[in-house]
């Protein structure tokens, strides 16, 4: 049997993830009571980034010190992936001398390669279609305050990128109702879309919110747009997540955003440092989902 990867959501089933969240709380609880949990003696994880990063690169650095391993991250500068060598023998070669690989890349199918010629797990640390790490994050800090999402509506209110994606698959999964609203032109994949349950696209950002439990939102300009970033402020101009936008949710409604975050663009400062965010929970969480993920593939 080969290596359990996890690329998408949908390479766990509902049961399992549910599973995997109500272990992450377990594995936070533990941590707070200074127990100490060295599942991962021994073990070496290897990232190999494309992309800069802060909570992805420190979570899971963290995450191997806690719990008794140890990580080597590697950057373009530090590999021959930087000068031509192709992902398939990098990855054959990384996995002979790691336990477990964390990608972080722009094209979704250069992960798919590397993990088909990976022989131990290999994690999205985030690609241009998915970041399924943030998601399991965002899920627990849910239940942590709100109990299950089962049957709750969450709206997602901006570009149709990664994290979009990522929610859209987890509608299916985790039995809850999406709205994703987006300026025409900024759409998530349309064969996603076409083949999601529980998903709908909603043009107005404010009937999106209307009545929902969790509204979400994510930059307008993501790592590689930064050249966009001008008329992406125009057109996302009506996309704002502010305390007029908020009103419409439900009084408890929680707001997340996956940071780095931009006050005055995406997310107004009355928003994302008022009541109703839980983003420094939800950052902290990455930590905690994946110590139980890493767990989960290598048990």
């Amino acid at each position: 049997m080969g290596a359990r990867h996890f690329l998408t959501l949908s390479d766990l089933s509902p049961d399992e993830l549910t599973a995997l969240l109500k272990r992450a709380i377990e594995l936070k609880a533990m941590q707070r009571a200074g127990v100490r949990h060295e599942f991962l003696k021994n073990k070496v994880l290897a990232m190999v980034f494309e992309k800069s990063s802060t909570r992805t690169r420190v979570s899971f650095e963290s995450a191997m010190i806690q719990c008794g391993g140890g990580a080597i991250f590697l950057s373009p500068r530090d590999t021959q992936l930087g000068r031509g060598e192709p992902i398939e023998d990098t990855a054959r070669v990384l996995s002979r001398m790691s336990d477990v690989i964390v990608v972080r890349t722009f094209e979704h199918e250069k992960l798919e390669r590397f993990a088909a010629h990976s022989g131990v797990p290999v994690i999205n640390a985030l690609t241009d279609k998915y970041h399924p790490c943030q998601v399991l994050a965002d899920l627990q800090t849910y239940i942590e305050h709100r109990g299950s999402i089962k049957g709750k509506t969450v709206a997602w209110v901006g570009d149709g990128n990664n994290m979009c994606h990522s929610y859209i698959e987890a509608a299916g999964l985790f039995s809850f109702h999406l709205r994703v609203s987006t300026p025409p032109g900024y759409d998530p994949d349309h064969a996603l879309l076409r083949n999601a349950k529980s998903v709908e696209l909603v043009r107005d950002p404010m009937q999106a919110a209307h009545g929902a439990d969790l509204v979400v939102t994510d930059v307008w300009a993501s790592m590689g747009q930064e050249e966009e970033q001008a008329a992406r402020a125009r057109d996302f101009a009506d996309y704002q997540v502010n305390g007029k936008l908020m009103a419409r949710a439900k009084p408890d409604a929680l707001f997340m955003h996956c940071l780095p975050a931009h006050r005055g663009e995406e997310v107004s400062a009355e928003v994302i440092d008022g009541p109703h965010s839980v983003v420094w929970d939800e950052a902290e969480n990455r930590l905690h989902a994946q110590k139980a993920l890493l767990e989960k593939l290598l048990a």
